[in-house]
């Protein structure tokens, strides 16, 4: 049996496989490496963070993407975004480097055993380990509005699910959303001659300023420090105390995970948008008109062809748009409903908070004994930072010692809570220690 087993190998999964290997656990990690950024992301993305912000994590912080970068050839200075197919391989330097053998098979079930925890590969090789750490990132919890369910994925997309923007060449295509990933799709589209229209629901578009110097007098950097969520006081508590902001009381985590860091482009999106590419303020989608279809499992879906999307503005007018495809770049919502890989049992046994998120420890361990939980997943409970790759550094040192810790007090027979200490009201006594 495994001391930790590590499902998930993104920029959270490996950096706490780093972390636990030089800790001298005996662990094994699953999943294909950096798989988001190679296959969910379209060529001629950029990394929204600053490079030096944008580090995997190793013991001796010796792997860092600016290491990676000069053995290129590749500039990593401030102020220049990194193009997401370097960083993709950076992530896979870095795998290959500072974190032992990756088996790249996907896990599809853990279930809870004595003393411990069962892996099942897709397979069907089973994995007992003590502890689990899940790292799974953001692809099982995409977000499509409710008026777009049930329509066929010819029509209708997540921006998460596209390599490449080849397909939509010469057609007609609606962005919804008012973020970086809507705005930066819609302007890769415009570019490659897609005729492409941005839908958001609020009445203004906000864009990121563009970065000061990172060397500037004392007074500027006291008055607004840089941090790895951007400049100001309040970033840097998100993206450097994640450890201080766990101790805010409930509701103030959850306005700030609900709030904080909203829907802004990147400064170097915003002149590939304005004056290029239509955008419709303060609308959504209501309703989706088209051909119904039956599936192959008997449900309703509308058939290939044009769609008409209902669009309800602020004053309640209603609008008819006709285009030929709708991606979603509207976000995702990590709930522990949406952990599917985690068996029934275990699934329902987590704890949550009030947005759905399940509930985490100072360590990260969940209200199940020996389930760790990283990224997304966590942010109402640490903070901003853990929507991004900044945040890895911190989960993965403290997590690590988390599991430490759980090692050497033992995981309960079953490793689910008994009766009465989960659900919703039990979150906050289970995670508390």
């Amino acid at each position: 049996m495994f001391d930790l087993l590590v499902v998930g190998a993104g920029p959270y999964g490996l950096s706490i496989a780093s972390h636990a290997a030089g800790a001298g656990l005996s662990l094994r990690v699953f999943g294909r490496p950096m798989a988001s950024w190679r296959d969910h992301m379209p060529r001629g993305m950029f990394l929204k963070s600053e490079p030096w912000a944008s580090n995997l994590s190793d013991p001796a912080a010796r792997w860092r993407l600016d290491a990676y970068c000069d053995t290129r050839g590749v500039s990593a200075r401030h102020g220049e975004p990194i193009p997401v197919e370097v960083f993709a391989d950076y992530g896979l330097w870095f795998a290959r480097n500072a974190v032992p053998e990756v088996d790249e098979r996907t896990i599809v079930r853990i279930s809870p055993r004595v003393g411990g925890f069962e892996a099942v590969t897709e397979d069907g090789e089973t994995v007992h380990a003590r502890t689990v750490a899940l790292a799974v990132g953001v692809m099982p919890f995409v977000e499509i509005p409710s008026a777009l369910h049930g329509v066929s994925p010819d029509l209708v997309s997540h921006s998460s699910h596209h390599s490449d923007l080849d397909r939509f060449r010469g057609r007609d295509v609606t962005v919804v959303g008012g973020g970086q990933a809507a705005l930066e799709t819609a302007a890769l589209l415009a570019e490659q001659g897609t005729r492409v229209r941005v839908l958001a629901r609020a009445d203004h578009l906000d864009w990121n300023d563009v970065p000061p110097p990172w060397e500037r007098p004392w007074w500027q950097s006291l008055r607004s420090p840089h941090s790895g969520l951007g400049c100001g006081w309040r970033n840097w508590f998100y993206s450097e105390r994640a450890g201080w902001y766990r101790r805010l009381p409930e509701e103030t985590r959850a306005r700030i995970a609900a709030n904080a860091l909203g829907p802004a482009g990147a400064w170097w999106v915003r002149d590939r948008v304005e004056g290029v590419v239509e955008v419709l303020l303060g609308h959504e989608v209501t309703a989706v008109e088209g051909e119904l279809t039956r599936g192959a499992a008997g449900d309703a879906q509308l058939d290939a062809g044009k769609l008409r999307l209902e669009v309800t503005g602020a004053s309640g007018r209603t609008r008819t748009v006709e285009t030929d495809h709708v991606i979603a770049a509207t976000g995702f919502k990590a709930t522990r409903d949406r952990l599917a890989l985690l068996s029934p049992e275990l699934r329902g046994a987590l704890t949550a908070v009030a947005d759905g998120s399940p509930a985490v420890g100072r360590e990260f361990e969940s209200s199940c004994p020996g389930l760790f939980l990283a990224g997304l997943v966590t942010a109402s409970g640490f903070g901003p930072a853990m929507r991004f790759v900044h945040g890895a550094t911190f989960t993965a040192g403290t997590l690590v010692r988390g599991v430490r810790r759980r090692l050497r007090t033992g995981v309960p027979g079953g490793a689910v809570p008994a009766p009465g200490r989960s659900g919703e009201r039990g979150a906050v006594d289970a995670v508390r220690r």
